[in-house]
């Protein structure tokens, strides 16, 4: 079984009980996640801020299995079902990794990239992720499809990506911080 089978699976037994996800088709969370990371040519090592129920992050170490990805979590529950869910799919340790921590409390870590979604207010999510990445690094922002770009004299825009799920108008914004060095390549690479 795929890890995204897994982990549709433990939702799907585990969401009421934990408190997981909302009402509603648990297909919308894993459409909204594809759209919204479909853009993307990521590398390194990435962070799901507030991972809860692991979207987007269980998504992208899906989607992109280069990717080390840290699920970020604070509640210890929800940390336990991440647990369950990777123990389950089996994969090794240094590739997809929950950490039981609040975000908040974390030092400075070199991140390449990070995600939210439903974590924080956007600005919330940028101040966080000017603290976490390394120069160069990206944050990707799910955002209504009227919600307001947030501005931050930290961050240059990189990308918009436009979607619909179940007829709700979406849209994905990556902010990257920028490295401070003319002429280098965007990944580091």
């Amino acid at each position: 079984m795929s890890l995204l089978e897994i982990h549709q699976r433990q939702l799907e037994r585990q969401r009421h009980a934990m408190n997981l996800v909302g009402p509603g088709a648990l297909a919308f969370h894993y459409e909204d996640c594809r759209a919204a990371l479909s853009w993307l040519s990521p590398w390194g090592t990435w962070a799901d801020l507030g991972s809860g129920a692991g979207f987007p992050g269980i998504v992208l170490a899906d989607l992109f299995p280069q990717l080390e990805v840290h699920l970020i979590e604070s509640r210890r529950k929800r940390c336990v079902f991440l647990e369950q869910v990777l123990l389950e799919a089996q994969l090794p340790l240094q590739r997809v990794r929950v950490r039981c921590e609040r975000v908040e409390d974390l030092e400075a870590q070199g991140f390449d990239g990070v995600v939210a979604r439903a974590f924080a207010p956007p600005i919330g999510v940028l101040e966080a992720a000017a603290r976490l990445l390394r120069p160069g690094g990206i944050a990707v922002l799910f955002l209504q499809g009227d919600g307001l770009i947030p501005e931050s004299p930290r961050f240059v825009q990189l990308h918009i990506e436009r979607y619909s799920v179940g007829g709700n108008q979406r849209k994905a914004v990556g902010l990257q911080l920028p490295n401070g060095r003319e002429g280098s390549s965007e990944n580091g690479q």
